[in-house]
């Protein structure tokens, strides 16, 4: 292929990270450099606008900004390659993986993987199912293993299982208060809630009505 030819040919990439621990670690920053560095390598020119990242959204549904808009300009034809890491940054679900493959091979667009290249034959197709499987059971570690944490934590007083405090109080737990859970009056807070009931009160207003600036 000609150097004429190659500048014909529009690429973008596709990152992502589930995580805002992942993204304060510079994992999506990583992805986007070696994206960047095989495109380069491979003669070709990436466009800004090209560069789709979903920074802290999770691989195991499609409902994702950038890559909504990645599938929009590939449905268009307006996009001839895509560059993404692995996999599973489209999708930690193996189904998910196939639908946005055929969908993007539909259009005549080619989906090139770092560290994964796609074949027709069985074998890497047996390899990318099984890539797929294997990210849905990570998947399924981590959040079974969140679940357990927040279970001891809650059941240590360190977190609230209300997921919060009511206006008009703080949440003091175990760990850092005085050994007991509780829940402890906010006092700027509570001065606008009985505020609010006094206006209501005198105004003979629908509690419902009230807005709390």
């Amino acid at each position: 292929m000609g150097f004429k030819e190659d500048q014909m040919v529009t690429v973008s990439l596709y990152a992502r990270v589930s995580s805002g621990k992942q993204a304060q670690e510079n994992t999506i920053a990583s992805q986007v450099a070696a994206l960047e560095r095989q495109i380069s390598v491979d003669g070709y020119e990436l466009l800004r606008e090209y560069k789709f990242i979903d920074n802290g959204y999770s691989g195991s549904n499609l409902v994702r900004p950038n890559l909504e808009k990645l599938r929009d300009r590939v449905a268009e034809g307006k996009i001839d390659k895509i560059y993404i890491h692995s996999p599973d940054r489209l999708s930690r679900k193996y189904a998910y993986q196939m639908i946005l493959l055929e969908e993007f091979q539909k259009a005549g667009a080619e989906a090139v993987f770092l560290n994964y290249e796609i074949n027709d034959n069985p074998e890497s197709q047996l390899l990318l199912q099984m890539q797929g499987m294997i990210a849905e059971y990570e998947r399924a570690k981590i959040m079974e293993r969140s679940r357990r944490g927040k279970i001891y934590a809650a059941n240590k007083g360190c977190v609230s299982v209300m997921g919060g405090a009511p206006y008009g109080y703080r949440y003091i737990d175990k760990c850092t208060g005085v050994g007991q859970a509780l829940f402890e009056i906010n006092e700027e807070e509570a001065d606008v809630v009985r505020k609010v009931f006094l206006w209501v009160e005198e105004k003979g207003q629908v509690l419902g009505k009230c807005v709390v600036g």
